[in-house]
């Protein structure tokens, strides 16, 4: 026992003697303002186990290191890398401290609008960034999830996998994100823009980097669509060294999502090659049995050439080509009030031959050069092509011979007992009781766009001009054709096939010239960016007839409309410390009529007034805004209600006020030694808009309308809360989404059973788990608590939201 002892207490003093020889490194992590701190780095040894993370406070601390010489690595999701060589002597306490710069705010080969975080505090208005580790925590793929932690985000969900989102900003309106600016890598990216801004296809939020979105007076540069604001979508940019990604997750429902890309950086050359590709077999039940899932596919590739780093003139020529390919067997025939309440996730057998095939393409060269350190030129020349087909069922035929539109008879299906009978499956009395209808179409968006930046000094006083202009044509193919079904104890035959151009024969296109200057003057601790914009735009339709599939021009028809208007705008800000700063905006609202020429643009007058503070572990924004109305226009798409005509229509006057707030804190930022992190995030939006005339519409969406009506699809309050558990080795988080009732129709009071969607409260969660350095395992759970809820009424009948869904997978990056 003696002997033991002894052992044991030698034992203990050599290993206090090993301790006391080892060394320590310690210190902070810095963002590139040098003023707030980077939670959640990696610093690790390079070929060793050495590493921890920085804490809420950027600080770090890696302890019992034998002496040695050693690469220091410095690395955080969306910043570039650093490493450092160093050499540990006996029992020495290193201080190494490091700023780390963010990716996106070097890139010359993109538009990019706030330079992500750092660019912040220089925009004197309301604006937004979604970080590369925010984007990481969830995973999602549907983008309008992604957007909940943005204050001002109007979103209605539609199929609940976010394939075609409708996002609105500031009470714009959400019909196919039509009301926005929608760009990726500081490029238009719905189809037709100008003739056809209904977004049928949005760019995959999986393999974006980061999300910038700005709502303030400085959107102006990034029109058409100026009331609500811009979103710009980034892209995964070629590394600045050897590297890539393979993440491997799958979950419920026999969802499956691969995202993988590679590249390299050279001195005068770089590349990246990307795939992102996600599938489900669908959480609705089709009568009979079916898939009412989805596949897509996305495929990216970048080639860089460029100038050496410390040429005097500094010059980058970018290509980038892009693909994406989409099956999904989507339906707009929803459900009646009576079958959401007994099975929400039903679909009718009559919806088993629908389904939405597409496949979009981008191309783009970029050239950024240099000229000085106060003067740069970036010009992008680019073209998207997109087609699709969705077929879908339109109408109904009873044993009586009356058609019904799916709409109409899901409203009220005691009066069309037939027709919904046969929706269920019954067999039909006549061969053409199914109307399954081809929405054809083919789209192009094309053009060139340049931008000069030239900053310079006068004494004490920052100047900076910023001088654009774009060419940019684009195009909307109508093609359709209704093909007719008989009903036959559950299944659909073919009984007549229809012709290409018989139900819809008609070509829109849009020529636009737009041009921007913008100046920047900061004096002190002042700060105005005023600016003005220009838009020419002249929009054409060739209507060909619905008897003239060859288009021979014997029914044609044409109407064509010519916009030109001056869009103004002034924000200012003023910093009262490196921390607090306020700031106020006005500027005109704009968005193009179509080719109606007794359409009147869109126009309005909106302000904001705002306040943000930044330090360390705690950022807060409050903002009230003011969008006045003097002409709202409204779209005709079945997606929304309407008939599908995509006419624009006039909606006269309306105002639309809220509020935005938004803050985060980390709890644990007290503790300066803790090895946790509690990053909480709250963001609440309150939104009013309401109708200043009385009026009846042809959009079937509005029907007649009364002043003091409140605007349909739009929630007055909605709230997200974020909380998160950080470790060097995990992370858990949850995310809380309250989305209030919303209106279906124009309306006041009390609203209607039948003209509402429910409040609802649903909760997300993911886990992630590092088993090395470089290799992490992922899970997350889409509505913990599996509220069902309904989130529309419309294109026709009650729709679910994604029910609870599970994932996991494993994460590799090299």
């Amino acid at each position: 026992m003696r002997t033991l002892f002894i052992i044991l207490t030698a034992s203990l003093f050599s290993l206090q003697s090993i301790s006391a020889q080892n060394a320590s490194i310690e210190g902070s992590i810095l963002q590139e303002d040098s003023i707030n701190s980077l939670p959640g780095a990696s610093i690790y040894l390079e070929n060793t186990s050495y590493g921890t993370s920085s804490n809420g406070n950027g600080k770090y601390s890696i302890k019992n290191i034998p002496p040695g010489k050693y690469t220091l690595v410095v690395s955080s999701i969306g910043y570039l890398k650093q490493k450092r060589e160093i050499e540990l002597n006996e029992g020495e306490v290193l201080k190494s401290n490091f700023i780390l710069l963010e990716s996106v705010s070097i890139l010359p080969e993109v538009t990019i609008m706030t330079q992500g975080n750092k660019g912040l505090k220089d925009i004197p208005g309301s604006v937004n960034y979604i970080t590369p580790k925010e984007l990481e925590r969830f995973s999602y793929t549907d983008v309008s999830r992604t957007l909940r932690a943005v204050p001002g985000v109007n979103i209605q969900e539609e199929d609940g996998f976010g394939l075609r989102p409708n996002i609105g900003l500031r009470g714009t309106g959400v019909e196919r994100s039509s009301k926005i600016t929608a760009m990726e890598d500081g490029i238009l990216m719905a189809p037709a823009p100008y003739a056809a801004p209904a977004a049928y296809y949005f760019p995959t939020i999986g393999r974006m980097q980061g999300v910038e979105i700005l709502k303030g007076s400085s959107q102006i540069k990034y029109g058409p669509y100026t009331t609500g604001g811009a979103i710009n979508l980034i892209s995964t940019q070629i590394p600045n060294e050897f590297g890539g990604r393979v993440n491997l997750i799958g979950g419920s429902f026999g969802g499956r999502n691969l995202h993988a890309f590679v590249g390299n950086s050279h001195e005068n050359v770089g590349y990246m090659v990307e795939t992102f590709q996600y599938s489900s077999d669908g959480f609705k039940d089709l009568d009979g049995g079916g898939n009412t899932g989805f596949d897509k596919q996305d495929y990216l590739a970048k080639v860089r050439i460029n100038s050496n780093a410390d040429a005097k003139i500094y010059q980058s020529l970018t290509f980038k080509i892009g693909q994406s390919i989409e099956t999904s067997n989507e339906t707009y025939l929803g459900l009646t009030e009576k079958d959401f309440e007994k099975t929400p996730y039903r679909r009718y057998a009559a919806s088993q031959e629908d389904q939405m095939n597409t496949e979009q393409s981008q191309y783009s060269l970029t050239h950024f050069i240099e000229l000085s350190k106060f003067l740069n030129i970036t010009t992008t020349a680019y073209r998207s092509d997109f087609k699709r087909n969705w077929y879908k069922l339109d109408k109904v035929k009873d044993s009586s011979g009356s058609t019904t539109s799916i709409s109409t008879l899901l409203e009220d299906p005691n009066q069309y007992n037939d027709a919904y009978d046969i929706l269920g499956g019954s067999s039909s009395t006549f061969d053409d009781a199914l109307f399954v209808k081809a929405n054809n179409r083919s789209y192009y968006a094309q053009g060139v766009q340049t931008a000069l930046t030239f900053d310079f000094k006068t004494g004490k006083i920052a100047h900076q001009t910023q001088l654009g202009i774009r060419y940019h044509q684009d195009e909307i193919d109508r093609f359709q054709w209704v093909d007719e079904y008989a009903m036959d104890n559950g299944v659909m035959e073919l009984t007549k096939a229809g012709i290409g151009g018989t139900e819809s024969n008609r070509i829109e296109t849009a020529d636009a010239l737009a041009t921007y200057l913008q100046y920047k003057l900061k004096v002190g601790k002042f700060t105005a960016i005023p600016g003005i914009r220009h838009e020419h735009i002249q929009a054409i339709r060739k209507d060909y007839g619905k008897k003239d599939p060859e288009r021979t021009g014997v029914d044609l028809s044409e109407r064509s409309n010519t916009i030109d208007v001056f869009i103004p705008g002034i924000g200012m800000d003023y910093q009262f410390s490196k921390y607090l700063s306020s700031f106020a905006g006005v500027h005109k609202g704009f968005a193009p009529p179509g080719s109606r020429e007794e359409t009147k643009p869109e126009e309005s007058i909106n302000y904001e007034l705002g306040t943000r503070y930044t330090k360390n572990a705690l950022s807060a924004q409050a903002v009230i805004f003011f969008n006045d109305y003097s002409n709202l226009l409204g779209t005709d798409l079945e997606a929304s209600g309407g008939a599908g005509s995509g006419d624009l229509y006039n909606g006269g006057e309306v105002e639309t006020k809220g509020l935005e707030l938004q803050m985060s804190y980390d709890l644990l930022a007290f503790d300066q030694q803790s090895a946790f992190s509690l990053p909480l995030s709250i963001v609440y939006t309150y939104t009013d808009a309401i109708f200043q005339n009385d009026f009846s519409s042809d959009f079937e969406g509005w029907g007649t309308v009364v002043a003091g009506d409140e605007f349909p699809y739009l929630a007055h309050n909605q709230l997200t809360v974020i909380l998160s558990l950080e470790h060097h080795k995990f992370s858990l988080s949850l995310s809380g989404r309250f989305m209030d009732e919303m209106r279906t129709a124009p309306g006041q009071g009390e609203i209607r059973q039948s003209e509402r969607t429910d409040d609802y409260f649903v909760i997300d969660a993911s886990a992630n788990y590092n088993l090395h350095k470089n290799i992490s395992l992922f899970g997350s759970a889409t509505n913990l608590n599996d509220q069902v809820y309904m989130v529309a009424r419309r294109p026709a009948g009650l729709r679910p939201g994604m029910p609870r869904a599970f994932n996991i997978g494993l994460k590799a990056n090299f």
